[in-house]
Formats: structure tokens, C-alpha cells, sequence
């Protein structure tokens, strides 16, 4: 299990960068991680990214902080910017990416953005969700494979390193993200 936990929770302690990448989703607390980072100054953007789940075919909604953020949202990035805005990263610095559908897309077209703007991304942030690190990290990796990555994950559905053998929900999240490191990294081929 040990194997399972060191690879799946990758983890960084971040060091200055040229962006910060925030992969869509429906929690706050990733984009307010991003946006704690860019207030101390490790990075100049942050390029949230999504469109929304593939599976779902919409916007899933706000998954935690709901009082907080109360929009009407129909894109991750929608959120995902409306969090940054809310925690003081001027518009500015916010980049644009609101095509993608599940994590390699998000990096794929975020990809696109940066290339777009001229920008060279030598080292990155990654503000994802604990138990997703790996996956995002292998595709953000596979798009930027000279870019030093910086994993800055969080655990907002309370999953951690710590405890998810611990809960039936914890081991099918876990092992989840196993099956689909498996079956998606042929996508990468």
C-alpha cells in the first residue's frame, strides 16, 4: 500500500514559477491554493482550466463552499476564475482555457493557451486534487516535458495520503485513479 500512496500523492513543496495550472473541477479549494501561491508571488499567471466532465455533459456544479460560491457557472474555468477573482488575482493574470473535458484535454489545451501567448514555461505549479496528482501530472508532463513541475495538492473531499485505506469511498478513489492511470496512459502513446 505504501507503493500505491507514494505513487499516486505526488507532492511538492513549490518554488517560483512561470504559471500556476489549476485542471477543472468543481471544488474552490485547489483554484484558493493557486491563489495563495500567486498573492505570495510564485508565479505571474494562473491558468485555470475545463469546460466540464465528459461524462456529465455539463457543468456538475460547486462541490464545496457553496455559500461562498454562489454563481451561476457553466464552465469549470467560469468557477475556477470566479474563485481566483474572489481571492484577490487580478483578472489579468487569470488566463483562459474552457474547452476541455476530462484531464488531458486540460492539458493539452492548456498547452494551446500558453503557446498562443508565447509563453515558455520552464517550471509549473500544479494545483490539483491529492488523490488526482499523478494523472495530472503525467499529462500536464507529457505536454510540457521540459517544465520543471511543482505538485500543490489538496484533499477537499477529505482524502489524504493518511487515511484513504481507511473508508470505502478512500480505497475506490484511490484505486480509482490506479485503474485510470492503466487504461488512459495509452492514450499518451
Amino acid at each position: 500500500m505504501k507503493t500505491v500512496e507514494n505513487f499516486i500523492f505526488a507532492e511538492d513543496i513549490p518554488e517560483k514559477a512561470d504559471i500556476i495550472f489549476v485542471p477543472g473541477n468543481g471544488y474552490p479549494e485547489m483554484a484558493e491554493h493557486a491563489a495563495r501561491l500567486y498573492r505570495e508571488g510564485y508565479a505571474p499567471y494562473i491558468l485555470p482550466s475545463g469546460k466540464y466532465s465528459v461524462v456529465m455533459g455539463h457543468f456538475s456544479g460547486v462541490l464545496s463552499q457553496k455559500a461562498v460560491y454562489d454563481g451561476n457557472y457553466d464552465t469549470e474555468w467560469e468557477f475556477l476564475k470566479d474563485v481566483l477573482v474572489h481571492n484577490q488575482v487580478p483578472e489579468e493574470a487569470i488566463l483562459q482555457e474552457d474547452n476541455a473535458t476530462y484531464t488531458y484535454e486540460n492539458a493539452i489545451y492548456s498547452r494551446k493557451v500558453t503557446d498562443a501567448l508565447g509563453l515558455k514555461i520552464n517550471k509549473a505549479i500544479l494545483c490539483c486534487k491529492s488523490y488526482h496528482a499523478r494523472r495530472a501530472l503525467m499529462y500536464y508532463q507529457k505536454l510540457y516535458p521540459d517544465t520543471r513541475f511543482y505538485v500543490c495538492a489538496d484533499s477537499p473531499d477529505g482524502i489524504t495520503r493518511e487515511n484513504w485505506k481507511n473508508t470505502e469511498e478512500g480505497i475506490q478513489a484511490v484505486t480509482g485513479e490506479v485503474t485510470r492511470i492503466i487504461h488512459q496512459f495509452q492514450l499518451m502513446l
